[in-house]
């Protein structure tokens, strides 16, 4: 284990120590998406405003192989959320090449939305009530469940009800460790703003387990499979949504649309393939969009 480990340091770059390396989506793999130029929403505020900035600035992850994840090398961002915010830019009149995406850090989400830092985010952003307290949600476009990432070494961590004592590791503000610190509380929970620093003290020994959706985990899994392994079945199911300003419900009913739309026209599947994909798990059939009321 020492040894292999010590293969993969080097490879990470300019990731920090224990990283796996980015792996992104084949070349010439990821569909092409029609921009919609008839398209307006002038009773969206946010539109309007993105309108007349000329651009989208979206919000999303930059550490989470094969869904959200930015090469340090060309800044570029990369993934199957990356994918969902550009297939719903081009159903809302703007060319995905265009979009400004901006990394935002879990417990940052609402704050972001809330301020107008970011016209919309996707990034498995759980929908949940009280998430919806808060921001909107279209979707969701995919349901995850939390699960435990572990060393391939690890033989006694099969489920979450074997972390009594162990040390577990999560995004801060993020809904699995929520839901650890809610109903496993006998776990020692460290959390870090990324999964990434998760992944480096796993890899590292400092940590005995990291947790979060189980499609997260597989990309780190995919990455180095002689290091790391998910263990036991997803404990949870965690619908993700694209978050929006709370009131901006034209906003939101038009990404529904959007998300309906690449999702019969096969854009869904085909990004999901290039991306999500690689991991190995075959694509699922798409989630039904909720269109709660406005409120």
């Amino acid at each position: 284990m020492a040894l292999a480990l010590a293969a993969v340091l080097p490879v990470a770059g300019c990731g920090k120590e224990g990283s796996p390396p980015v792996k992104g989506p084949a070349p010439g793999t990821l569909p092409v998406y029609r921009v919609d130029t008839a398209f307006s929403l002038p009773q969206s505020p946010t539109w309007a405003r993105a309108h007349r900035r000329g651009h989208l600035v979206v919000g999303a992850k930059e550490d989470q192989p094969y869904l959200g994840e930015k090469d340090p090398a060309t800044g570029t961002y990369s993934g199957f959320d990356i994918e969902i915010a550009r297939m719903t830019a081009a159903s809302l009149g703007f060319d995905p090449a265009g979009i400004s995406f901006r990394t935002i850090a879990s417990a940052n989400r609402e704050t972001a939305l809330q301020n107008g830092q970011i016209d919309y985010y996707v990034g498995t952003y759980t929908i949940n009530d009280n998430r919806k307290k808060l921001v909107g949600f279209a979707g969701p476009y995919y349901i995850a469940g939390q699960s435990l990432l572990v060393r391939t070494d690890e033989d006694d961590i099969h489920g979450p009800q074997d972390l009594d004592g162990r040390k577990v590791c999560s995004a801060a503000g993020s809904t699995p460790y929520q839901r650890m610190e809610k109903e496993y509380p006998k776990a020692v929970l460290v959390s870090y703003d990324t999964y990434s620093i998760c992944v480096d003290n796993l890899l590292t020994y400092q940590v005995d387990a990291v947790t979060t959706d189980d499609t997260i985990l597989m990309g780190y899994a995919a990455k180095v499979p002689d290091l790391l392994k998910l263990a036991g079945k997803p404990f949870s199911k965690e619908p993700y949504g694209i978050g929006v300003p709370r009131s901006d419900n034209a906003l939101r009913f038009a990404l529904d649309d959007a998300i309906e739309a690449h999702e019969r026209d096969g854009d869904w599947k085909k990004a999901y393939d290039a991306t999500l994909g690689l991991s190995g798990v075959p694509a699922p059939r798409p989630p039904a969009v909720d269109r709660y009321p406005a409120g």
